[in-house]
């Protein structure tokens, strides 16, 4: 797993924390320097976090308008979670869409069900077709 992996995989620990219970944010700055140590991916993951939270209004409209026959509250957490980041960084980073992706179907896989990555994959493939129309990662 690649350093900035992982700490988009601290970040979606982070915001399942969030949604699951009220979390004071000097334990969430324990919780990412405990796990990742260096300061970069802290910043990295610190990033992720608060810009879901930041934009979470824009984020959510976009993924309740991508995801045909499911609402957002209706889907698992950790689903919701990968989606958002993965929403956030195609909005508002440099990332490339197509690296953005792979990272969501992959944390996907980690965390969600059987059929998460092909979620994740379907609703982001839309998202960057939106975007430019670049080619869609394969989630299997």
């Amino acid at each position: 797993m690649s350093r900035r992996s992982r700490a988009r995989e601290v970040a979606l620990q982070s915001l399942y924390q969030v949604e699951l219970n009220a979390v004071d944010p000097r334990d969430r700055a324990r919780f990412h320097k405990g796990r990742l140590k260096s300061v970069e991916l802290v910043a990295f993951a610190d990033t992720l976090v608060d810009g879901v939270r930041d934009h979470q209004v824009e984020i959510d409209s976009l993924l309740d308008a991508r995801s045909t026959n499911w609402r957002l509250s209706r889907m698992a957490a950790t689903d919701r979670a990968v989606l958002r980041i993965a929403a956030f960084e195609l909005l508002h980073t440099d990332t490339p869409g197509p690296v953005v992706v792979d990272e969501a179907i992959e944390l996907a896989r980690r965390y969600g069900s059987q059929d998460s990555p092909t979620f994740v994959a379907g609703i982001l493939g839309a998202i960057l077709d939106d975007r430019g129309g670049r080619s869609r990662p394969a989630a299997g």
